[in-house]
């Protein structure tokens, strides 16, 4: 079962699945994705009595014509919306973050009272990601504080992101989580992720053979296995 919604009046685009339940999961996808791709999850949650709440984030799915930008700034005010849809109408909220979902949850939901968070391949260390991009593609600090922004193959960089990122890191994260991390992630250094998840006191699982997005044949018992244990 799944609803398509419209979050509030500023017209997210949004999916709830399963049977009615007082109990919701929040679902943020990462880049590349859309509300749609919760629909594995979902049904995982149902079984375990939760709906799902799915939704679009800026430059995805239904919103990929729009002119706002998937970034920090609309990120935190769209995962705003959507907690404050979700605290309103259930009961007991809990959170799924995926990549850089989960850095915007980082920023967006420190202080909301989640009973529970899963994060599957987080970015918890933006610094380390935007300056390896840079030197990938071969740009200094100085040329980007010029230039404001520069594309590259994997994206556009931009100086008022990167001094945001420098601003903001992960400092605070109260809340009972769960991580299950690629070993062969290409996007975070898994010193960066034990250091979060030593400092927070999260469950950390390592999937040695895995890479970022979990999409290899192998990985999907790897992650049913891990999403039955935790959710």
């Amino acid at each position: 079962m799944k609803q398509e919604i419209s979050a509030a009046a500023e017209g997210i685009p949004a999916i709830i699945w399963g049977e009615p339940s007082d109990k919701v999961y929040i679902y943020v996808h990462g880049k590349m994705s859309r509300k749609e791709y919760a629909e594995s999850f979902a049904e995982i949650a149902e079984e375990k009595g939760f709906q799902t709440l799915s939704f679009d984030l800026p430059e995805h799915g239904e919103r990929a014509g729009e002119p706002d930008r998937c970034d920090i700034w609309n990120g935190i005010r769209d995962l705003g919306i959507i907690a404050d849809l979700a605290f309103g109408r259930w009961k007991s909220v809990s959170l799924f973050a995926f990549s850089l979902g989960a850095y915007f949850s980082l920023n967006a939901y420190a202080d909301r009272p989640f009973e529970k968070c899963l994060f599957q391949s987080p970015i918890v260390d933006m610094k380390w990601l935007v300056e390896n991009m840079m030197l990938w593609a071969k740009v200094t600090p100085e040329q980007l504080r010029l230039s404001k922004e520069i594309d590259t193959p994997l994206d556009t960089l931009r100086w008022d992101y990167y001094q945001y990122i420098l601003a903001h890191p992960a400092a605070f994260w109260p809340l009972p989580t769960a991580i299950l991390y690629a070993g062969q992630d290409e996007l975070q250094p898994e010193a960066s992720i034990r250091r979060f998840a030593e400092r927070f006191g999260c469950e950390l699982t390592v999937s040695e053979k895995s890479k970022h997005p979990f999409m290899e044949p192998d990985d999907f018992p790897v992650v049913e296995k891990w999403l039955r244990e935790h959710t």
